[in-house]
């Protein structure tokens, strides 16, 4: 049976295992590898994406399990017109190796749609869970706040 998804606002038709993680579908099928695989547990944020706004773990993600629009780093801005926290990336220079950063932008962009000024608490929450290998994590706090900023003003 034909599994229906929309991902970054393309409706896909899919034949495939309901128990196949999303990033594979992600990934393997539809070629969007800005998601990251990491550690395939859960555990370090790599892979994060968005179902319906809210930030989950594709690798633990069944295809199944999926209700809602799905939307990657792909889908987060365009080349024309980035998201407030990919040009607050740019900006504070927050990448080093860069493979865990399309999953904490996401997770920030999340955290940014729920709570836009948030404390440095906020943030420590929300980010949790996001591991960095790199230590970027000063400079992650610093584009978020910009991107906070920038975002108020729209």
């Amino acid at each position: 049976m034909a599994t229906i998804l929309t991902v970054n606002g393309t409706q896909r038709s899919m034949d495939l295992p309901d128990d196949m993680p999303l990033l594979w579908v992600l990934r393997d099928e539809l070629n969007l590898t800005g998601t990251k695989f990491g550690c395939g547990v859960a555990a370090c944020g790599a892979c994060t994406v968005h179902i319906d706004g809210k930030a989950v773990r594709s690798c633990q993600t069944a295809l199944s399990d999926v209700d809602g629009e799905v939307i990657t780093i792909e889908g987060l801005g365009t080349p024309e017109s980035l998201h407030a926290l990919q040009t607050a990336w740019v900006e504070h220079q927050v990448a080093q190796c860069g493979y865990c950063q399309s999953g904490q932008i996401m997770q920030a962009a999340s955290l940014l749609a729920e709570n836009p000024n948030p404390s440095d608490t906020d943030i420590d929450d929300a980010m949790q869970g996001n591991l960095c290998r790199c230590g970027t994590y000063p400079r992650i706090r610093a584009a978020i706040y910009s991107a906070a900023k920038a975002t108020q003003g729209e």
